[in-house]
């Protein structure tokens, strides 16, 4: 059985896509800072299948001490890990020249440096196995930048940078990396929103993408995968 990380895994994307590969027969490594949310999601994971093994862990994934200790305990209690999925992220609507003083370093340390981290940390380890896929979810945002969210869209161009650097290393060793870029997406940042579902790219979209890719045979690897609501951006 494979094993996966998946950082953001209890909420959005990161959800289905765990999920997905729950139903897939994935081991799951998953963090929170919630115990409780972790908790139910775990239970929620093996009722959707009780075969795979789910490693769950209190921690900030933004913090690279605790992000580092988190994946260093699911190399333990799962083995190897051959998915690593970077998913945690943070959206803050608002100009640079407008933002807090604690706006950018915060934002970098959400939406970029858990990929950075744990690229190093995993990147040689699947090199010696010559085998591994890391999945970055990036943002139309990482093409195009949208002048209300200033900085987001900084550290979402940064990931797609640090994302196509990793595929120039990883190439000679036949580790796949894919940065997957979706648009307006249905996830908690609109949350209470009016605005009919069907305008909006679903998770399970995305999770749908990331399994499909994955599945793919070692030949293959998807560089990006772009995905928007069909009516354009929101």
């Amino acid at each position: 059985m494979k094993n996966a990380l998946i950082t953001g895994a209890t909420k959005g994307m990161g959800r289905a896509i765990a999920i997905a590969f729950a139903k897939e027969g994935v081991n799951l490594a998953i963090c929170s800072r919630k115990e409780n949310e972790l908790a139910e999601f775990k239970q929620e994971l093996l009722q959707v299948n009780a075969q795979i093994k789910v490693f769950t862990k209190a921690a900030d994934g933004s913090n690279k001490d605790q992000l580092l200790q988190f994946a260093a305990e699911a190399e333990k209690e799962l083995g190897l890990i051959g998915i690593v999925v970077s998913s945690l992220g943070m959206f803050e609507p608002v100009s640079i020249l407008d933002e807090s003083d604690a706006a950018f370093e915060r934002q970098l340390n959400t939406n970029f440096m858990p990929a950075y981290h744990l690229y190093r940390h995993f990147g040689k380890k699947m090199i010696t196995k010559r085998e591994g896929h890391f999945f970055t979810i990036c943002s139309v945002a990482s093409l195009d930048p949208i002048a209300s969210a200033g900085t987001y869209s900084v550290t979402k161009y940064a990931l797609l940078g640090l994302t196509k650097v990793m595929r120039q290393e990883m190439m000679p060793h036949q580790v796949k990396v894919t940065a997957v870029i979706p648009g307006s997406t249905l996830a908690n940042s609109w949350e209470g929103t009016t605005i009919s579902p069907d305008k909006f790219i679903l998770p399970e979209d995305v999770a749908s993408a990331v399994i499909s890719i994955e599945k793919m045979s070692v030949g293959a690897n998807v560089e990006e995968i772009i995905i928007r609501p069909t009516t354009g951006q929101i």
